[in-house]
């Protein structure tokens, strides 16, 4: 496991963190998914993000970044975050490609990290990628997240995923988090676990189970609505901003990102 720290804040009162989800960009910036261009609409949230007066002190990609599996369109992605000064953070979706994510976390400002250490805060990303669309969390990777949780001093943890953990009553359930069971036991031994954020389902919404926060991304391209049928909506791009509190606190809200 590989953990960036992040320096300690002076007078520290939190971390701002920014999420991006579902970016589905293809080889060309102008090409078009489900109606949009989604290479147009990240560049859009980079070029907000990278104007503002206080940039996100970290950012994670929480999968999907490529739409058409090609090399173009991860040097795509890094052309488009190069602006940023922060550190970016990558957990792989159904349609990324490993080869070419171990080649993005090599471009800065991307880093090869699969956690973040802020203060009395443990962010720790999880790879819920299987051989299908689905989600799986099988028996290693159970193990693995228990010994980074018992290997941990942290206070807090927040986890993100890919995968939706929890049916949410849409057409993408099919390809949800399959084997989520045996997870959500994990989680009933660890009450330091205070929430998990997703993509995948391409709907900013929040919930609760376990008494633990569910809260998901919108994404940066379109969202899906929430039937049984496959329907998109474009709301324009979008992205979960968080805010992470020496209190033990946490505050996200979502952002839609004018033209």
């Amino acid at each position: 496991m590989s953990v960036l720290q992040l320096a300690d804040k002076a007078h520290y009162q939190h971390y701002q963190i920014v999420q991006i989800s579902d970016c589905h960009l293809l080889a060309d910036v102008d090409g078009e998914y489900q109606g949009v261009k989604p290479g147009r609409y990240l560049e859009r949230v980079i070029k907000a993000l990278a104007s503002s007066k206080q940039q996100p002190d970290a950012l994670v990609l929480s999968g999907d970044l490529s739409q058409d599996h090609s090399a173009e369109s991860y040097q795509l992605l890094a052309r488009l975050l190069a602006p940023l000064r922060c550190p970016v953070l990558v957990l792989p979706g159904n349609h990324d490609d490993y080869n070419q994510l171990n080649w993005l976390t090599s471009q800065a400002p991307l880093v090869d990290a699969t956690s973040l250490q802020l203060a009395c805060w443990q962010l720790l990303l999880l790879d819920t990628k299987g051989d299908t669309p689905a989600g799986y969390f099988e028996a290693v990777r159970r193990n693995e997240l228990a010994e980074r949780f018992a290997a941990s001093s942290a206070s807090h943890f927040w986890l993100f995923s890919h995968h939706h953990p929890l049916p949410l009553g849409s057409a993408i359930d099919k390809h949800g988090w399959q084997d989520a069971a045996p997870f959500w036991q994990l989680l009933a031994t660890e009450p330091r676990v205070r929430g998990l954020a997703h993509g995948h389902c391409h709907h900013a919404y929040s919930s609760q189970h376990q008494a633990i926060q569910l809260v998901g991304c919108p994404a940066s391209s379109v969202q899906f609505c929430q039937q049984d049928s496959w329907h998109t909506l474009d709301q324009g791009p979008m992205y979960c901003q968080w805010q992470f509190k020496a209190d033990g606190q946490v505050d996200w809200q979502f952002i839609t990102v004018g033209p």
